[in-house]
């Protein structure tokens, strides 16, 4: 029974049902087996629960409406619920073209944020479709489906509205763009792990303050990356090369880095990291993490002692976007299906090219550039950008200490 279709897009055939009030286990199967008994075709269905309460909505056709209405009354009133019925209700009209996920981070997400970046959606002309929650640990994280938006404009006014707000955003296109295999490349020093190793490497000769002054400054984009890092290695002239391992021992990985790394490889990501600091310290790192590209400068050792030289090519701002540009060509896989992530200026490069690019817990610079900014001290925070919620990694997580103890058992 199809109906007569009005001019309106609704059909006389076609009956809206909203139920609403405290969920229970077995309450979808109770509508949906009563339905069986009027001929009902189940056109669209949506369901919500948020904090015990469920909102289940039904479009239908029904054979039977009068009938087919009091045994929905009868069951709703049986159970506590409330019924909003709507008669000759409009089947959905299609999706507006420019489609895109808004994502906003923070401890708690304010209303206010709510408000402006939603506000920023209507008045470029777009509508949010659904609203979903990520994450509520250990930041809260809320996705938007809007359509009907130009995504670069939209990203532009959004991250000014986030930046006022103080809860991060992003927005990135939506469809088959944010499916698929990816390439998530990682500068590290104060991104991967929470330390300069410069500066720990300049603690050994007596001269971290001076070090991380330079340092300080060549990440806001003050002072040339490459004149800088030949500046600061030459004060590590002389030093042992065991100093090295010292540092590796001491450093401190990011929290939720492990877990970020962890996620991306069960999804078949590919993992890079590049890194304006030393290849004796990033390498190692990568192995441990089972990261699979890894990149930075190499430290000339002469007689068991660092020169205070760096060997080849500066691995600088232009160096990390050729590493990405490089991992990605060997992986197959085109510029639009990366994410660069970094804190510096000499990762602006990196983020521009990249089709995601990530400022975390950045200087100014890079978070007025940058595609997105997470400002949130937790890396796997970055996951929720890509559409990934707490409970997908918890659930896999499980799976993995669950097979672990079969395993351990002969099972």
């Amino acid at each position: 029974m199809n109906g007569v279709v009005t001019n309106d897009n609704s059909r006389t055939d076609l009956i809206g049902l909203t139920f609403q009030g405290t969920d229970f286990p077995g309450l979808f199967h109770e509508l949906a087996d009563a339905m069986t008994r009027f001929g009902v075709e189940i056109i669209d269905v949506g369901q919500a629960v948020l904090g015990g309460s469920i909102t289940l909505s039904f479009l239908v056709s029904s054979q039977h409406p009068e009938d087919f209405e009091v045994e929905m009354r009868r069951l709703a009133e049986l159970r506590g619920l409330s019924l909003t019925l709507t008669p000759g209700m409009a089947d959905d009209v299609h999706r507006l073209p420019g489609r895109a996920v808004v994502t906003l981070l923070a401890d708690t997400v304010p209303a206010e944020a709510l408000a402006e970046i939603s506000a920023e959606v209507v008045h470029h002309g777009g509508n949010i479709d659904r609203v979903r929650r990520l994450a509520r640990t250990p930041v809260t994280a809320i996705e938007l489906d809007v359509s009907g938006v130009e995504v670069v404009e939209l990203r532009r006014r959004v991250a000014e509205v986030s930046a006022e707000s103080g809860c991060d955003a992003s927005v990135a296109a939506a469809g088959l763009a944010r499916r698929g295999r990816r390439l998530v490349v990682m500068d590290v020093d104060s991104t991967l792990i929470q330390d300069e190793v410069i500066e720990m490497l300049a603690a050994h000769a007596g001269r971290e303050a001076e070090v991380a002054e330079v340092t300080e400054r060549a990440m806001r984009g003050e002072l040339d990356f490459a004149e800088s890092l030949h500046a600061r290695v030459a004060v590590l002239e002389g030093l042992p090369v065991e100093v090295l391992d010292d540092v590796r021992a001491a450093i401190r990985l990011t929290p939720g880095a492990r877990t970020l790394v962890r996620t991306l490889k069960r999804l078949g990501f590919t993992v890079g990291v590049v890194s304006g600091g030393f290849i004796e310290v990033v390498r190692p790192l990568a192995d441990e993490l089972g990261i699979t590209y890894a990149q930075a400068n190499t430290l000339e050792v002469a007689d068991g002692k660092l020169t205070g030289r760096v060997l080849g090519e500066v691995v600088d701002r232009e160096g990390k976007a050729r590493a990405l540009a490089h991992f990605a060509q060997n992986e197959g896989l085109p510029l639009e299906r990366t994410v660069a992530i970094g804190d510096g200026a000499n990762d602006l490069d990196m983020l521009a090219l990249a089709g995601l690019g990530v400022a975390f817990n950045a200087k100014p610079v890079v978070r007025a550039q940058a595609d997105a900014a997470v400002n949130v001290p937790y890396l796997d925070s970055v996951l929720f950008l890509l559409g990934i919620s707490r409970e997908d990694i918890e659930e896999a997580d499980n799976l993995d200490v669950d097979s672990a103890a079969m395993s351990g058992t002969g099972a």
